[in-house]
């Protein structure tokens, strides 16, 4: 079985909380398999932290909602701060509204907890 993820690009606004869905996104790509944070977590710290390149993500249109999601990951970016990750856990429930934030922080406290 595949682990399903999205990975959403969102703008550090202040009052935003991490640990919710942004309204607004500017970004969005579709991972089919290994999405579980011990490996796509941690590629997409090192990949902020790094520059290394992350494979096989497909570039989806910013409204697409996928139902076998098992994770999303929101980017949090905004020129001058630092980068923030939070993570969705059971995000096949985003519409139903029973996934659950397990990780919001940093690119290094997320290798740090999951490496």
């Amino acid at each position: 079985m595949s682990t399903r993820a999205q990975i959403r690009f969102a703008t550090r606004e202040d009052g935003v909380s991490f640990s919710e869905h942004p309204e607004k996104i500017h970004a969005q790509f579709y991972v089919h398999h290994d999405g579980y944070p011990e490996f796509l977590g941690i590629e997409i710290a090192t990949s902020i932290l790094d520059g290394n390149k992350i494979d096989n993500l497909e570039i989806e249109y910013l409204d697409t909602d996928r139902g076998d999601l098992a994770y999303i990951y929101y980017v949090w970016q905004t020129p001058g701060k630092t980068t923030w990750i939070s993570i969705f856990e059971d995000a096949s429930g985003f519409i139903d509204g029973k996934e659950k934030c397990i990780f919001v922080g940093e690119p290094q406290k997320l290798i740090e907890k999951y490496d």
